[in-house]
């Protein structure tokens, strides 16, 4: 499993968590789509922005790796503001499945994660 280097581990502040320290040893987490409803909580909202925002601050539009990254957090972005880099090739259930980043649609869903207003770090 490899490991980001760099990446911030949870929202600051929060229990919010962005990576996980070791592999799971009763199997890797599934990455599958969470529907995102309109009456989420505030800090849930928060967290997914700010995990955008590391997402984008640590590999812009460039494939990444799933490696180390937290697979909760990333399904609620799965599908919509990250997609497998090769869906044909994509296993759901690997540490080395490849990622990309639609920008177009990170962007309209999280314009504060791109603007620099915020403090993520």
């Amino acid at each position: 499993m490899l490991k980001h280097r760099g990446f911030p581990g949870r929202l600051p502040g929060t229990d919010f968590q962005f990576v996980i320290r070791r592999p799971n040893p009763k199997g890797v987490t599934p990455i599958t789509r969470r529907e995102r409803y309109r009456d989420r909580r505030t800090p849930d909202r928060k967290a997914d922005a700010g995990f955008m925002a590391a997402l984008w601050a640590h590999f812009g539009d460039q494939p990444f790796e799933r490696g180390n990254l937290d697979a909760g957090r990333l399904s609620w972005l799965f599908g919509r503001e990250v997609l497998p880099y090769d869906p044909e090739d994509f296993d759901p259930e690997s540490y080395d499945a490849l990622l990309v980043i639609d920008e177009t649609a990170a962007r309209a869903a999280f314009p504060e994660a791109f603007d620099g207003t915020e403090d993520w770090a």
